[in-house]
C-alpha cells in the first residue's frame, strides 16, 4: 500500500530533499509551499504540491484541503519541517518579530498538526516529524528567537508523544546541526528586516553575525548536506519503533552530550565561544 505524506517547506533545503527522496522511495508526496511560483516550480518538477503558508491559518486549511483530496482523504505522515530562523539580540527585537517566528515555526506547525491528526487517529496510524535542531537544544546568543522557537517545539513534541501513546500515531523530532541550504540567506534577510545594528550595543557582534550569514559555503565544518537528513526521516517514517530524537551531524551529537555532562556556567562559556 502506498503511504502519503505531506511536507511542509519545499522550496528549498531539507525539505525540497525530502520531496524527491521519499517519491523515490514509493511515498505519494504532497510537497507545500508559501508562493505560488515554488508551487508551480515543484509541480513543474513533477511534484503533487499545494500552497501553505506556516503563517496564515487560512491559507494551512486550504493547503490541508487540497493535501487531503489529493490523498483520496487519508494521510500517513506529516514532516513538519517548514521554519526559519530570525538573528538579533532579544533586547534589539521588536515583538513584532518574535511574534512573526512563532506564528511560523510553532504556531502554524500546531494549527497544521491538528487538522491532520484526526485523519490519522480515525485510520488508527501515522506518523508525524517534526524539524528541530540541534538550537533546540543549546542556546547561543543573537538566536534567541529561533531558539525559543525551537524549544518550544521540542517541549510541544515531548507533550504530544506522551498524549498520543497508545493510538498507532508516533511523533518523532529531527535535530539538525549545520546543515547546507538556503537557512542563512533567509535569515539574513529576516535579520535587515527587524534588526538596526548600528543603533545596538551589540553593533560589533551584528557585523559578525552578517559576515558569517553571507559567508559562501558550507556554514561550519559540521555542516552535511540536506541528503543527510534522508535516513532518519525515512526512519521515523517507516519503523515499526520510531526514534523518538535523530540527532543529524557531528554538532548535534556533541552539544547533546555537552548539555547532559555540563553545568550551565561550563556550557555558558562554550557558547559564547561558539556564538558570535
Amino acid at each position: 500500500m502506498t503511504r502519503s505524506v505531506l511536507i511542509t517547506g519545499c522550496s528549498s533545503g531539507i525539505g525540497h530533499c525530502a520531496a524527491h527522496y521519499l517519491r523515490q522511495q514509493g511515498f505519494q508526496v504532497v510537497a507545500s509551499a508559501r508562493t505560488a511560483e515554488d508551487v508551480a516550480r515543484l509541480q513543474q518538477e513533477g511534484l503533487q504540491a499545494v500552497a501553505l503558508d506556516l503563517a496564515d491559518e487560512g491559507s494551512i486549511e486550504a493547503g490541508v484541503e487540497q493535501a487531503l483530496v489529493l490523498t483520496g482523504g487519508s494521510l500517513y505522515g506529516l514532516f513538519n519541517n517548514g521554519a526559519y530562523g530570525q538573528p538579533g539580540a532579544l533586547e534589539d527585537l521588536p515583538t513584532a518579530a518574535l511574534r512573526q517566528q512563532f506564528n511560523t515555526n510553532l504556531f502554524g506547525t500546531h494549527h497544521l498538526t491538528r487538522l491532520l491528526l484526526p485523519t490519522m487517529l480515525a485510520a488508527g496510524e501515522g506518523r508525524i516529524v517534526q524539524n528541530s535542531s540541534v538550537l533546540g537544544l543549546v542556546a547561543m546568543q543573537f538566536r534567541g528567537a529561533y531558539n525559543a522557537s525551537k524549544f518550544a517545539l521540542e517541549g510541544y513534541t515531548d507533550t504530544l508523544r506522551l498524549e498520543l501513546a497508545g493510538t498507532g500515531v508516533h511523533v518523532s523530532l529531527l535535530e539538525p546541526g549545520p546543515i547546507e541550504t538556503r537557512f542563512r540567506a533567509n535569515a539574513r534577510a529576516a535579520f535587515l528586516r527587524h534588526i538596526d545594528p548600528e543603533h545596538s550595543r551589540h553593533r560589533q557582534g551584528y557585523r559578525q553575525t552578517l559576515a558569517r550569514l553571507q559567508k559562501p559555503g558550507p556554514s561550519s565544518r559540521y555542516s552535511l548536506p540536506a541528503e543527510a537528513c534522508m535516513a532518519p526521516v525515512y526512519h521515523a517514517l517507516t519503523s515499526t519503533r520510531p526514534k523518538t530524537r535523530y540527532p543529524v551531524t557531528r554538532a548535534t551529537v556533541m552539544m547533546g552530550w555537552f548539555k547532559r555532562l555540563l553545568s550551565d556556567r561550563a556550557l555558558d562559556r562554550l557558547m559564547l565561544k561558539a556564538g558570535g
